[in-house]
C-alpha cells in the first residue's frame, strides 16, 4: 500500500509510487524523446524519496517502446543513484526493452526482476541482471 498517493511526473501518466520498501516508478506507452523528461522527473522525484535500504523499481510491464531516450533517462538516474548508494532496478522489462539494454551493453547495469513490486515489497528477480 502506498505511503503516498501515486504523483504524476510531467502529466504523461508515470506513476511515482512510495511503497514500504521501495519506490516503484510506473510509466506507460511509448517513451522516446518526446516523453522522456517526463521519466527523468518520474526517476528524479524517486531518488528523493529513497534510500540505499529503499531501491528503486522501474516498473516496465505497461511500456510497449523504450528508445535511447529512455535510455539515457535511466543512465543518468543511474549515475546520480550511485552517488548515495541507491540501486535502480527494472522489473518486467519487454523483449524490446532488454534488447536494447543488450545491445548498448547497459543491461548489466541494472537488476532486473521478473515481476512487477507488489505490496510494497521488492519483486523476485534477477540480482545479476540476466534472465
Amino acid at each position: 500500500m502506498p505511503e503516498h498517493p501515486p504523483r504524476e511526473a510531467g502529466g504523461n501518466d508515470i506513476a511515482v509510487d512510495d511503497l514500504d520498501r521501495t519506490v516503484a516508478v510506473r510509466p506507460v506507452g511509448e517513451i522516446d524523446i518526446e516523453t522522456a523528461p517526463s521519466l527523468q522527473l518520474a526517476l528524479t522525484d524517486a531518488l528523493a524519496h529513497a534510500s540505499s535500504a529503499k531501491p528503486v523499481v522501474v516498473d516496465c510491464s505497461r511500456l510497449t517502446f523504450c528508445d535511447s531516450s529512455a535510455l539515457n533517462a535511466l543512465l543518468t538516474a543511474r549515475r546520480a543513484a550511485q552517488e548515495t548508494d541507491i540501486v535502480i532496478r527494472l522489473a518486467a522489462p519487454n523483449h524490446q526493452l532488454q534488447r536494447l539494454l543488450e545491445m548498448t551493453g547497459a543491461l548489466p547495469l541494472f537488476p532486473v526482476d521478473a515481476d512487477p513490486p507488489a505490496n510494497g515489497g521488492i519483486p523476485t528477480g534477477y540480482p545479476d541482471g540476466m534472465q
